[in-house]
Order: C-alpha cells, then sequence, then structure tokens
C-alpha cells in the first residue's frame, strides 16, 4: 500500500519540483508542487537525493499558484515544468537559480539583473516525438519522467505557424509506411517557413517520397529533410530555399541546425552581450566568437569589431561565411572542435574579448586556458546552470571580477535557464 502523508512545500528545485521535508528530515521532491502549498502526496521509493512523491490532492495552494495555461500540463506533458506558477514568481526562481550558480562557482552574492522573460507563443523550434500506437500517431512531447509520448493538440510555448503544423503533421505521418512504430520531428521556423527534419525506424520507399513532396507543397514547407533513425540526414524534399535572417545577414541553415529558441530570446542574448563589452576594444578590436554556430553572435559583434568565429559544425561555418560574405560584415568563420583542441593561451592572446555560447555540458577544456589568458573581457552565455558553475570556478580561482549576469528566460514555463555572464580582469569594466 502507498504510503500517503501532507507536507508543505518550501522550495522550488531545479527542475521545478516542490521541496519539502518529510517528519524524519529526508528530502521529499514533488512535480507540481509550488512553496506554500500543503498537498496529500503518496511516497515513492528512497533514492540517494531522497525521495520522489506523487502529488494527489492540493490541500491549500500556495501565493503563486495559477491555472496553468495549456490543457496538456495536468496531462502530465513535459515540454513544461511550471505552468502553474505565475509569470512574476518563474521570474525570480530563475533570477535566483543563477545567482546560486554563480554563488556555488565562488562568486558569492553577486549582482544579478531581473530576469528577461520572453513571451509564450513564441518558440520557433520544436523536437517532437512520433510514436505508431492501435489508434493511430501519437505526436507530440514525452511525459514527465516517462518514454509515453503526449499526443498534442495544441502548444502554449509554439509559436503559432508551429503549432498548427502538428495536426496535419499526424495525419501524413499516419500514411507513411517508413514510420513503423517510431521516430521524430524536428521543426525549426525559418522565415521561408517551417524546416522540417524528419527520422523514421524504416527507409523511404519512392512512394513515401513522393508522399512527403506533396506535404510539403500543401503545408507551406520549403524543405523536408529525412533519416533513417540516427543515420545521415538527406533531403527527401524541396519547394523552394530554406533561410533566415539573422541580424540583417540571411543564411541558409542545413536541416534541423541549431537557433536560439525564440526571436526574442536571441535578441536578448545579442543584447546581454554587446552590453557586456567594454566601450573601446584594445588590441585592435579582434573578437573571439566560440562555439559560434550559425554566428548568432558573430554577425552583430562584427559592428564592434573584426570577429573569428570558431565552430566545429562543418555546414554551420560555410554558412556563417556565406553570409558574412553576402552581407559584407567583418567575420572570419573557422573550423575547429573546441572540446578537442580549445584556443591555446598564446592563440587568445590576440584578442581584445572573447564570447563562447558552449553546448549544455560547457566548455570544461577551454576555460581554464581563458582564465589563464591575458583577454581583459570574457562573456559566457550559458544554458546550463550547473556547467557555469564549474567554468565560473577556473576563472574565479584566478581572479576575475563578476562584471554582469544576467539571466533570460526563452523557455518560458521550463526548468531551462539561459544567463549571459561577463568576467573581467577588471573590478569596474567600461560599460557600453
Amino acid at each position: 500500500m502507498t504510503d500517503l502523508v501532507e507536507l508543505e512545500v518550501t522550495a522550488l528545485g531545479a527542475a521545478g519540483d516542490g521541496i519539502a521535508a518529510l517528519p524524519d528530515r529526508t528530502t521529499c521532491f514533488i512535480p507540481r508542487g509550488l512553496p506554500g502549498d500543503r498537498l496529500r502526496v503518496a511516497l515513492g521509493p528512497r533514492r540517494r537525493d531522497g525521495v520522489h512523491a506523487r502529488l494527489t490532492e492540493i490541500l491549500s495552494p500556495g501565493p503563486d499558484r495559477v491555472t496553468p495555461p495549456c490543457p496538456h500540463f495536468e496531462e502530465g506533458c513535459g515540454g513544461c515544468a511550471v505552468q502553474h506558477l505565475a509569470p512574476a514568481a518563474q521570474a525570480i526562481w530563475k533570477r535566483d537559480r543563477l545567482r546560486e550558480a554563480l554563488s556555488r562557482g565562488g562568486y558569492a552574492n553577486a549582482a544579478v539583473a531581473d530576469t528577461v522573460t520572453t513571451p509564450p507563443g513564441r518558440r520557433r523550434r520544436a523536437d517532437f516525438a512520433v510514436r505508431r500506437e492501435p489508434g493511430g500517431i501519437a505526436l507530440g512531447f514525452h511525459r514527465g519522467g516517462s518514454a509515453e509520448v503526449l499526443d498534442l493538440r495544441s502548444c502554449a510555448v509554439l509559436d503559432p505557424r508551429l503549432a498548427t503544423l502538428i495536426a496535419p503533421l499526424r495525419e501524413m505521418l499516419r500514411r507513411l509506411p517508413a514510420l513503423r512504430r517510431e521516430g521524430s520531428a524536428v521543426v525549426n521556423l525559418l522565415d521561408t517557413g517551417p524546416d522540417l527534419v524528419l527520422r523514421t525506424d524504416g527507409p523511404l520507399s519512392s512512394t513515401d517520397r513522393a508522399a512527403l513532396a506533396g506535404f510539403a507543397r500543401e503545408a507551406g514547407l520549403p524543405r523536408i529533410a529525412w533519416a533513417l533513425k540516427d543515420g545521415p540526414i538527406e533531403i527527401a524534399a524541396q519547394t523552394g530555399p530554406a533561410t533566415i535572417t539573422l541580424s540583417g545577414a540571411e543564411l541558409a541553415p542545413a536541416p534541423g541546425a541549431f537557433l536560439q529558441a525564440s526571436p526574442d530570446g536571441e535578441a536578448a542574448i545579442i543584447a546581454a552581450v554587446l552590453a557586456a563589452l567594454p566601450a573601446k576594444l584594445a588590441g585592435r578590436g579582434r573578437i573571439a566568437d566560440l562555439h559560434a554556430g550559425l554566428g548568432t553572435l558573430s554577425i552583430p559583434l562584427a559592428a564592434c569589431g573584426r570577429v573569428t568565429a570558431f565552430e566545429s559544425d562543418a555546414a554551420a561555418v560555410t554558412a556563417l561565411a556565406a553570409a558574412a560574405g553576402r552581407a559584407g560584415v567583418p567575420v572570419t568563420a573557422t573550423r575547429r572542435d573546441l572540446d578537442r583542441q580549445p584556443l591555446t593561451v598564446a592563440e587568445l592572446a590576440g584578442f581584445a574579448a572573447v564570447v563562447l555560447d558552449p553546448p549544455h555540458a560547457g566548455a570544461q577544456e577551454q576555460v581554464p586556458l581563458l582564465a589563464r589568458s591575458a583577454v581583459p573581457t570574457v562573456v559566457y552565455v550559458s544554458c546550463n546552470p550547473a556547467a557555469l558553475s564549474r567554468d565560473a570556478r577556473a576563472f574565479a580561482q584566478a581572479g576575475w571580477a563578476l562584471a554582469a549576469a544576467t539571466p533570460i528566460d526563452q523557455f518560458v514555463h521550463s526548468a531551462q535557464l539561459e544567463a549571459v555572464v561577463a568576467f573581467t580582469r577588471h573590478a569596474k569594466a567600461a560599460r557600453r
């Protein structure tokens, strides 16, 4: 028999779970619980970090509990974690998480700006799970903590142009034999329309390819790419150019290329990065952009100095070089795997500033070299507070000052957090 207990939630964890204490002081994690809630929960098995429980009844709600805007949230959709938390409280929670991450990294009592929150309905990228079931196709996000696919009818965070694609995409996949049991559909919203990368567990026949071409025309998709499971991606159908404009430069990204989650979030990150740079760059104004991707930051940085963009993905380097050439901006795109071959202290010596936007795992190989370098300013764009804590410690131990820290919530209602953090060798940096 499952143990039912009544608990009061006192805090919100990094994953968006409510945190309470059991009578023996063991920590209890409660998905959908919020600070101030009085809850009845069903206790699960004990784990190393505590006990994970299931919410069975809200006895009295906390002050920041609101009605979730999306019906799928109450059904357990794992795409969002805190739709039931008031927007102002979400912003405070994310700011506090950045403050805590920096404290763990050696910067106690860091001054952190207010959270910049992007509005819902602006996400331009979706990664849908797809599964063929007896009743048809389930297309959506996984339920929280489960491999089960929750079939979406709508989505409160997606751009409406992506949300309206859900139903016709589901119907097309229902009639596609190449989808035998499961697959995925990644969609980027470009200026020219939704750009689809479809992965299936069966090969495409000529009939399948014709069906994809027809769907692309009917749904207004400029391109559909396809891969067999985790195999190489190929173009299955193309009706026109697949392009997007970033900071005034038109790019032709590869299928499934990384984009910031929303144009609003992208603009907020760019603004925070530019604000963190010194008003006048030394060293002939040379800027290194590490993990540059398509050049989301490289292109606007070119207004401040000559940019060398380093990126491991060959397609992204090609797209950025072509876009910079057409736009006439001073960006040199260089292919380099910074995890395996980070820039050395000697190579860093010629740059007046370094901007880095590493993947989720952070920049463990590059940051110690940056901390030892003579670069005056480093601006770190983080998508993972845990990795930021680890990497910040290298700067703290080398005596760098924290010049600015801005939390950016472009994954609204989720537990994800972006941040722009500036480190400087001087306690007071000249600011734009």
